[in-house]
């Protein structure tokens, strides 16, 4: 009979995800350990007394699950723990702080399949503006839309130092080209001039663009929006909408659709309890970022 499947959930913050620990126990794991207020420095040492306390046999029963509201210190978490492993003592390593890498890979996902069922194969060359990119959500967005050939600007109203050290940080990291932009009037109309797909990731029930701004949107083929709270990010997107048509805005060709919070959380939840399955149930130790949640998003997306 199999060991019990351990995972270790951690975070910098004072509490770990409820979110998480509910997909953790819904995707058949045993036993959920939190951990709170952990820094980078003390990976390894968790990482290790992870591992080294069970039997080598039984190490791919364990698992890792990094949370938090910072995507690159997950991403630095996640490296640590890599390097704190050898074999045969490898565990599981699974990084989504404030279910990020899963929201943003489910939302970019679908915005494909919209262009795609428009005849468009995808992001490639396409002006990608990402609205609330200061947050973890949006400037994870921007980095997979960017990797997914985006010409990608990450958008702020807080001015462009609030998003330029995240630019330069991805930048460093994974050699994509970011640019950066604020909200002022002027610079809105002008951004939405040339829009092709808009990211919605700002706060729950705060509106990022209106139907007044939408109106000088005369290229857009997408607007997907995470908000779930009232009101809407993109006024006229319904929370359920997936490829309905804007009315607020022209679009190219008049085809500008809409993608609501429903319709990405859906693919998002189904990604997080794939990649947690995976993780009890592969057979090897595995480690998951934002690409293999983008991987998951693509397939499951397809199938929707």
């Amino acid at each position: 009979m199999s060991a019990p499947y351990v995972l270790h959930m951690i975070t910098p913050l004072a509490n770990v995800s409820p979110f998480d620990v509910n997909m953790a126990v819904d995707a058949g794991i045993d036993t959920v350990v939190p951990y709170t207020g952990v820094g980078t420095a003390q990976v390894e040492a968790l990482t290790q007394d992870a591992m080294f306390s069970r039997d080598p046999r039984n190490a791919v029963r364990t698992g890792l699950f990094i949370g938090g509201r910072d995507a690159a210190m997950a991403l630095d978490m996640l490296d640590a723990a890599r390097k704190a492993m050898f074999p045969p003592f490898q565990i599981s390593v699974f990084a989504d702080p404030s279910g990020a890498f899963t929201t943003a890979a489910a939302m970019v996902a679908v915005v494909e399949r919209a262009l795609q069922r428009a005849g468009v194969p995808g992001l490639t060359g396409l002006d990608v503006q990402v609205y609330g990119a200061t947050g973890v959500v949006g400037g994870i967005a921007g980095l997979i839309a960017a990797q997914a050939g985006g010409k990608v600007t990450l958008v702020s109203h807080r001015g462009v130092s609030a998003v330029q050290g995240k630019a330069e940080e991805f930048g460093r990291r994974y050699a994509v080209q970011l640019d950066c932009a604020d909200t002022s009037a002027a610079g809105k109309a002008a951004l939405l001039e040339r829009a092709e797909v808009v990211l919605a990731c700002g706060k729950a029930g705060v509106m990022v663009l209106s139907a007044e701004d939408l109106r000088a949107a005369g290229r857009l083929r997408v607007a997907a929006d995470i908000n779930a709270v009232p009101p809407a990010g993109v006024e006229g997107v319904g929370v359920q909408d997936d490829g309905v048509a804007l009315p607020t805005a022209p679009g190219a060709g008049n085809l500008a659709v809409g993608i609501g919070a429903l319709a990405i959380g859906n693919v998002k939840f189904k990604v997080q309890h794939r990649l947690l399955e995976r993780m009890r149930s592969g057979g090897t130790a595995v480690a998951f970022d934002f690409r293999d949640a983008m991987d998951a998003a693509r397939t499951i997306a397809g199938k929707a």
